[in-house]
């Protein structure tokens, strides 16, 4: 059998290194993926500060391959043929070599399995002057977070000739995800303008999305610490109250200029904001992919949400909040082709898990729901267990389940990179998708989301940092680190 993995972030490369693992050598595993570097994305941030440079949090993902034994095709994937065409009944993906030697050149590579684990598109086109082809800056890839870096230390020596900055960070749309990043960005631009002996000539503003702070685009959460159960907008604004942090909430980007941006809230209010430094995470989108039947028939509407997300095995009647239920997520990640999946941020979610908003002009302002890190990992664990299941039984059927809605989560939120005086906010939360009918009032089991902030987070972060690494490389007994 032949297994076909589009992507190699957390959820496909996961997925790879299970299946290698799980199928013997007479089952080949391709796994196509436009850059040749693997990337611990949630270490980005610390790239993005400074503490870290881009050997630390990437790889060459050939290597680990080859040892493998996968096939590592550097490419995009462009088309997804799941029924073959007129010259072969054979299901394939039309890719696109991103080989500097060969760049443009496409292909055709089949398959008896598919997993579309492509990741996000950076949607910074939805702003205008959002990203670094624009006026503000971004951690979402290890170029992007070492830009960052060097544009930090050229602020920072101005400040430490006398002269005073402001400091924007957050969302740049209504409709953003990763609102956590952001929040890990902010406190370690904090911490390490502390740590340089100008924070006091800084002026820090956090913009979000979110209606309230400690939404993370999860709709909140009650947080049990030593006993006592508090919201997680408290906890957040209690961090932003002590480092003397700013924030604008509920708040949408309509566009940014070299000095200054213009947001709307959800009051309807309109607003400028003036900053000399910029850091603002753009939306996603899925990447630009297209499918077509036997016939040559365009069948992309059929696969993907118009975000470009690959349509699952999820509930997808549009339907009020209130209306809302756990069911509606996925479970098996199949699509209506029983041999295709699509995990991590590639799979289309019925819809936010934060209760969606808009303005009263009409602006939409509504987290995405956030499905990346351990989640994704989760998935892809899910799926390549369900593939390997399945070929050895010769069935259609999925054998693993890996629902948002009974699957948990922990984070490790940065708030100063130290070994000594650093701290973060370690967060556990069961389940992802709050389920009131099972946890009334508080929507997600309260002894197993808490929330506690202090340098012992930090040490945990750093070991998980080199423990994900390690496991990504594939070496000696990498499958006992946990997703």
């Amino acid at each position: 059998m032949k297994i076909v993995i589009l992507g190699a972030g957390v959820s496909g490369h996961t997925a790879a290194l299970i299946l290698r693992r799980k199928l013997g050598r007479a089952h080949s595993i391709t796994v196509v993926s436009p850059k040749p570097k693997w990337n611990w994305i949630p270490s980005n941030i610390w790239v993005g500060i400074g503490k870290m440079k881009d050997h630390q949090v990437t790889f060459d993902l050939a290597p680990v391959y080859k040892k493998l034994g996968v096939e590592f095709v550097l490419s995009k994937a462009v088309e997804i043929h799941p029924e073959g065409d007129s010259t072969t009944e054979r299901p394939f993906v039309t890719v696109e070599s991103t080989d500097p030697s060969t760049a443009g050149t496409r292909s055709n590579i089949d398959y008896d399995y598919l997993i579309n684990a492509t990741g996000p598109k950076l949607n910074f086109e939805a702003t205008p002057g959002l990203g670094p082809e624009g006026y503000s800056l971004s951690v979402c890839t290890v170029e992007h977070a070492m830009e960052t870096a060097q544009r930090l230390e050229q602020i920072v020596l101005e400040m430490k000739a006398g002269k005073a900055k402001t400091f924007v960070i957050g969302t740049g749309h209504g409709l953003c995800t990763c609102e956590g990043a952001a929040f890990e960005y902010v406190f370690n631009l904090e911490f390490e303008l502390r740590q340089r002996g100008v924070r006091d000539k800084a002026r820090i503003i956090f913009l979000t999305n979110e209606a309230e702070l400690g939404d993370f685009g999860v709709d909140g959460m009650y947080l049990q610490n030593a006993g006592h159960i508090s919201p997680s907008s408290l906890f957040a604004e209690s961090l932003f109250h002590e480092r003397g942090v700013e924030s604008i909430i509920g708040a949408h980007v309509h566009r940014v200029d070299a000095t200054k941006l213009e947001y709307e809230t959800l009051d309807g209010t309109r607003g400028e904001l003036e900053f000399n430094f910029a850091m603002l995470l753009p939306p996603f989108s899925g990447v630009n992919m297209a499918a077509f039947d036997n016939a040559g028939n365009d069948i992309s509407s059929e696969l993907f949400n118009p975000g470009k997300f690959m349509k699952v095995d999820a509930e997808y009647t549009a339907k009020p909040y209130e209306d809302w239920a756990p069911s509606d997520w996925p479970k098996t990640y199949q699509t209506k082709y029983p041999n295709v999946f699509a995990v991590g941020i590639a799979f289309a979610p019925p819809h936010q898990i934060s209760r969606p908003r808009e303005t009263p002009n009409g602006t939409k302002i509504a987290p995405a729901p956030p499905r990346t890190g351990m989640p994704s990992a989760i998935m892809g664990r899910a799926v390549a267990n369900s593939i390997a299941d399945m070929i050895r039984n010769k069935s259609t059927k999925a054998t693993h389940a890996a629902s948002m809605a009974d699957m948990g989560a922990a984070c490790i939120a940065s708030a100063g990179n130290s070994f000594l005086s650093g701290s973060a906010a370690a967060i556990t939360m069961y389940p992802i998708i709050p389920d009131f009918s099972k946890y009334p009032g508080y929507g997600r089991s309260v002894p197993y989301t808490t929330g506690e902030i202090g340098l012992a987070g930090h040490w945990i972060k750093y070991l998980l940092h080199v423990a994900f690494i390690y496991k990504a490389k594939a070496l000696p007994f990498w499958w006992v680190v946990p997703e």
